[in-house]
């Protein structure tokens, strides 16, 4: 029988199955191993899922998904997490998978799995699912911002209580930084949102949201950038600013959350051990599994002879990485191949028998 989020003394989840990556293939990975009665845990370092197809195209139209001859990249994903519904799936957002260890055998793999959030696994195998690697957030180009990172300077929001009585500015002019300045305004000691110019790229209502804050009094809203950061050690006390004017001026803060975006890195899976081909990881069209028994990888984040890179293509590579999946989760339990479309057992854990 396997375990799913069992907990162990020492506060670690153990687990068949860690997916990193919780975009369209990794969401379709759920579902292939959950028809082989293997749940999955999810770990992806935005806040929702959905991967490139939500985060950067959500409303964008994606012709070549089987079956759909238009559907947008947001519908894509909702239908997916439709679809794994029945399979319970646990994702654990805003992480990053910043560690992993084996500690198993060639035979019996298993691995420990640490995110930059303090999430512990113990798992049996791996399927890296990551696309073009994981989106970290484009740091401003002020000198010297490193010293405050983690301190006073955070480019994510893991939990909104640790904000709280703080004294926070914002940059930035997107959804993140105006849905971050409604959060946090009432729970901050003060917030300040700044950007270069009276114009947002943000959802209009949450503009408007803003604006009437501001307008209240209950907030402010500063034109500029930040050009330095006054404080000692890591406790930040003041943002060092120039208007579109050049003028200089300070705004007093001990709190900087700088959201300019994202960009595509590999990040920590290049130091993996993985046998990487210009940042991507080589798999093997059997199975798709890496250099390093119990790890797979489907999706863009691999290569091999002929491979395209197409969301399809991705969904095949999960059906068949599950197959072998089953044989380290389940390795005295002789797989029987069926279809969705006669077994009544497999339609059962669909919920549809």
């Amino acid at each position: 029988m396997t375990q799913d989020a069992a907990m162990t003394n020492d506060n670690i989840i153990t687990t068949d199955v860690v997916i990193v990556g919780a975009g369209p293939c990794g969401l379709f990975a759920v579902f292939e191993l959950g028809l082989l009665d293997i749940k999955a845990h999810l770990v992806d370092i935005l806040p929702k899922v959905g991967g490139q197809c939500a985060e950067l195209y959500p409303e964008k139209p994606i012709y070549d998904i089987p079956g759909f001859p238009i559907v947008t990249g947001q519908g894509l994903v909702d239908n997916l997490v439709e679809q794994i519904r029945p399979f319970g799936p646990t994702f654990h957002l805003n992480q990053m998978i910043e560690a992993l260890e084996p500690i198993g055998t060639t035979d019996a793999p298993r691995f420990r799995v640490t995110t930059d959030a303090g999430t512990v696994f113990e798992t049996k195998t791996v399927i890296v699912a990551a696309g073009g690697g994981s989106f970290q957030p484009k740091k401003p180009p002020i000198p010297g911002i490193e010293a405050y990172e983690g301190n006073s300077v955070f480019y994510a929001v893991r939990k909104m209580e640790a904000f709280r009585g703080r004294d926070i500015l914002i940059v930035g002019g997107g959804d993140s930084a105006l849905d971050w300045t409604l959060n946090l305004q009432p729970i901050a000691k003060r917030v300040t949102l700044m950007h270069r110019r009276d114009d947002f790229r943000a959802a209009p209502h949450s503009v408007e949201q803003m604006r009437a804050l501001v307008a209240s009094g209950q907030m402010d809203m500063k034109l500029g950038q930040v050009t330095g950061l006054k404080g000692e050690g890591s406790a930040l006390q003041a943002a060092i600013c120039r208007d579109s004017e050049g003028q200089t001026f300070e705004i007093a803060c001990d709190t900087l959350l700088p959201f300019f975006g994202l960009t595509m890195k590999l990040g920590p899976i290049a130091d993996w051990g993985l046998n990487l081909n210009e940042n991507l990881i080589p798999a093997d069209t059997e199975k798709f599994e890496t250099s390093t028994p119990g790890i797979f990888a489907i999706g863009d984040i691999n290569t091999y002879p002929g491979k395209l890179k197409l969301i399809l293509s991705g969904f095949h590579e999960a059906a068949l990485a599950a197959q072998k999946v089953h044989r380290y989760v389940y390795p005295d339990k002789r797989l029987t191949f069926q279809y969705t479309t006669s077994s009544t057992s497999l339609q059962k854990k669909l919920g549809v028998a």
